[in-house]
């Protein structure tokens, strides 16, 4: 499918998703989002794709919503068409894992596409931030949510009501990223990670992803019970008795998503 605000392509089993509004430095509007959920609709039904990435320019991964596009909307206007509820519904029915690659500015809807994904790298000129306090308004896709659960309430706290940036040291030291690289190798950094997964059984990968997401949701007895039962569960496949005989052999996994 040819995309008019992104751009698209599968290459040893990744995804690779780069948004490109090259003149609004990435800000997320109804087209560019719309576009995303297609994409990723796409990459999670294509059978060959095992892992995504989306990333940005090296400028900007995404400088925020589309202020222009929102300026003129109404209370009935957002909730009506609940504003960019697509797009987290979207991210979450994803089972396959989801890297950012982010370099420059991930500021509001950026900062927060970014926590969507499974994984987030960052370049060594990354910021983050949770600016819409200076627009009148407040984060609305994740910001007050999930970056109080990964870098803690006064970080959380700070970020939104001073609209304060994080830069991509802070970030890693705070937990948001995962990992800190030179911008010049982001991409080939975020491909390595990404290869890295894809070679690993599918059905592991989705039961881990499944399980690390589910800790957020329950008590820490109840997602211990549903993890080991996930983990009961994979010596049901054909890749757990693939995986310890390679293990006992000392060769490596030849995995089939069986």
């Amino acid at each position: 499918m040819a995309f008019k605000t992104l751009i698209a392509d599968v290459e040893d089993h990744v995804f690779l998703i780069k948004l490109n509004r090259p003149d609004a430095m990435n800000a997320l509007n109804t087209e560019l989002v719309g576009e995303l959920n297609c994409a990723l609709r796409e990459a999670e039904e294509n059978e060959k794709v095992r892992v995504i990435i989306i990333t940005g320019s090296e400028k900007a991964f995404a400088a925020g919503a589309d202020i222009k596009e929102m300026s003129e909307k109404t209370y009935v206007d957002v909730i009506t068409e609940d504003l960019f509820g697509s797009v987290t519904e979207e991210f979450q029915r994803l089972r396959k894992p989801v890297i950012a690659a982010v370099s420059g500015y991930a500021l509001g809807g950026g900062c927060e596409l970014a926590m969507m994904c499974d994984i987030i790298i960052a370049s060594d000129t990354a910021k983050f931030g949770q600016p819409e306090v200076n627009l009148g308004v407040m984060a609305g896709i994740g910001g007050s949510q999930r970056l109080t659960r990964f870098v803690g309430k006064a970080k959380a706290m700070d970020m939104n009501l001073t609209g304060r940036f994080m830069d991509a040291q802070e970030a890693e030291r705070s937990g948001l990223v995962s990992r800190v690289v030179p911008a010049k190798k982001l991409i080939e950094e975020a491909t390595a990670a990404a290869q890295k997964i894809a070679e690993k059984s599918m059905i592991s990968v989705m039961a881990i992803k499944e399980s690390v997401n589910r800790s957020y949701e329950t008590t820490l007895r109840e997602g211990l019970l549903f993890e080991r039962r996930m983990f009961h569960g994979l010596f049901a496949t054909e890749d757990q008795k693939e995986g310890m005989a390679a293990f006992l052999d000392k060769r490596e996994p030849q995995f089939r998503d069986k």
